[in-house]
């Protein structure tokens, strides 16, 4: 048998590092990939169902605080953080927020305001208005809040809608406009001034083949119906 020189003593001392280094690594790969767990989704699980379901994946939770949200019920998770399907090693903390629920709000109390007021109060505090029904009546001028669903005072979610009744006014008659077109203006003014009606102007010109104070044109025209608020408007041969 040949002896061995130096050099061959050296190449074989290098094989076994190799070899040594080699399965080193090839153990401690598989060791790693041991340790390194998939997080589960915990949206809208309970603490204690985050927990157990951590627990069989060798973590823990911890809980950081809270936040409202009206997706998400009172006291479930809301957030989590390393987020879900996340790679972790084993027995690091997982962080999760939990919902608070709606944001509860105290509703304010807006009778005998402006619909237009309430609008922009409840805007301001995180509320809304709903719907708005209206009802004639002496007690409260026209566009003022009679009443109001939640009350004052009750507590709602955030965005939640506030509903009002809300006044259109005293009651007023109604009247059909008379065909006023070729009548004498004179007597037709006096007699809309006696009933109180509104004549807001009376325009005068010039008409082919009509003598002066004939009614040519009037506003609102014949038929319409009329309160004695509204306005009429008339134009008068000269």
């Amino acid at each position: 048998m040949a002896k061995k020189t130096p050099l061959d003593y050296a190449f074989s001392a290098l094989i076994i590092l190799l070899l040594f280094f080699g399965a080193a690594a090839l153990s401690s790969q598989i060791i790693f990939r041991s340790e390194l767990i998939t997080l589960p989704n915990l949206a809208g699980k309970t603490v204690e169902e985050a927990r157990t379901a951590l627990a069989a994946k060798r973590t823990a939770l911890a809980v950081q605080g809270t936040r409202f949200d009206s997706r998400i019920e009172k006291g479930r998770i809301l957030s989590q953080d390393p987020g879900p399907n996340s790679r972790i090693k084993t027995k690091r903390m997982v962080n999760v927020i939990l919902s608070d629920g709606s944001e509860r709000l105290t509703v304010p109390g807006l009778e005998g305001r402006s619909l237009e007021f309430a609008a922009q109060q409840l805007k301001s505090i995180g509320l809304r208005r709903g719907r708005v029904s209206q009802i004639h009546t002496p007690r409260y001028a026209a566009g003022r809040i009679i009443a109001q669903w939640p009350a004052a005072g009750d507590i709602a979610g955030r965005n939640s809608a506030v509903d009002f009744l809300a006044s259109q006014g005293a009651w007023e008659p109604q009247y059909v406009m008379p065909d006023l077109i070729e009548r004498n203006a004179a007597p037709a003014l006096a007699r809309l001034k006696a009933l109180d009606f509104q004549i807001s102007e009376v325009h005068y010109s010039y008409y082919p083949g009509l003598g002066p104070g004939i009614i040519i044109k009037q506003f609102p025209v014949h038929g319409t119906r009329i309160q004695k608020r509204n306005q009429i408007t008339l134009e008068v041969s000269k």
